[in-house]
């Protein structure tokens, strides 16, 4: 599973002109989901996006975690995470999971990051959505659930 992370001070998502869902200071997290993803994975990514400091404290230096600012959430389904580009000019998606196993898991994902008390929106899966995002820092985070397997020194 991937989450591209992005810090933002306010982002919304609209599908056919209709805002679905809107944050202010927070984090807009695309999630995509492999073959290969279990719910283990789903738990490392909201565990790790959840937990990771990356909001600025009054130095400037990364200090804050989402749940300790009380950080809104912006969760959006996005399978061009699994783009892959070696071959051609056109992206595969032959690593992405399929619609059915894809949506299972991103409701329990997005299900999982509800849990937190946080605040919590998003759009609809597998729509056509067109995402506002206003970008702070700018800060942006890829995370991979494949990396919890590697050690530190690769």
């Amino acid at each position: 599973m991937r989450a591209l992370l992005q810090r933002v001070t306010c982002a919304s998502v609209a599908i056919d002109e209709n805002i679905t869902g809107s944050i202010g200071l927070g984090l807009v997290i695309f999630i995509g989901i492999s073959q290969e993803d279990t719910q283990a994975d789903s738990h490392y990514i909201v565990d790790k996006t959840t937990n990771l400091r990356i909001f600025s404290g009054d130095d400037g230096k990364f200090q804050g975690s989402a749940l300790n600012t009380k950080a809104e959430l912006l969760v959006i389904s996005q399978f061009t995470l699994y783009g892959d580009t070696r071959k051609g000019r056109r992206p595969s998606f032959t690593n992405a999971a399929g619609p059915e196993i894809a949506k299972s898991l991103f409701e329990h994902t997005l299900q999982l990051f509800k849990e937190t008390d946080l605040r919590v929106e998003t759009g609809r899966f597998q729509a056509n959505m067109e995402v506002s995002i206003v970008n702070d820092g700018p800060v942006t985070i890829m995370l991979d659930s494949t990396d919890r397997q590697r050690s530190r020194g690769n």
